[in-house]
């Protein structure tokens, strides 16, 4: 197995999801050693929740699976992007990417995207 340097961040490397398609950057996530496992043996991507202390598959509540198309890891070893094929939203607010917001000049939040599905029909009405 590829030896990530999940000790500097308590178990953890940082995972950002990019589309394989267009590049878009969809999501940062974690992974401990379990998750990146899951994640070659499976196919499927699997993250580690610092909130809630768990081991999750994405898609597991929603059905927005992220299939794993390639694999990069950064020069520490420490960082990886999941280039990913998307069912559906990836952001837990039903949009495409969770960077759905754009700061403007003034410092204000302008939404970029279209949200593609509400969240309670993602999540049968927890969000």
């Amino acid at each position: 197995m590829i030896d990530l340097d999940f000790a500097k961040m308590n178990g953890l490397v940082t995972a950002v999801a990019v589309d394989a398609t267009d590049g878009e950057v969809l999501m940062v996530a974690y992974m401990n050693e379990e998750a990146f496992r899951l994640t070659l043996e499976t196919g499927i991507v699997h993250y580690y929740s610092r909130s809630r202390d768990k081991l999750w598959k994405k898609g597991e509540s929603s059905g927005n699976v992220q299939r794993v198309r390639e694999i990069r890891v950064d020069c520490d070893r420490d960082a990886i992007v999941v280039r990913v094929e998307q069912t559906g939203p990836a952001c837990h607010e039903g949009y495409k990417s969770c960077f759905f917001r754009t700061v403007g000049a003034d410092g204000a939040l302008t939404v970029n995207q279209a949200q593609l599905m509400d969240p309670a029909t993602m999540y049968g009405g927890k969000s």
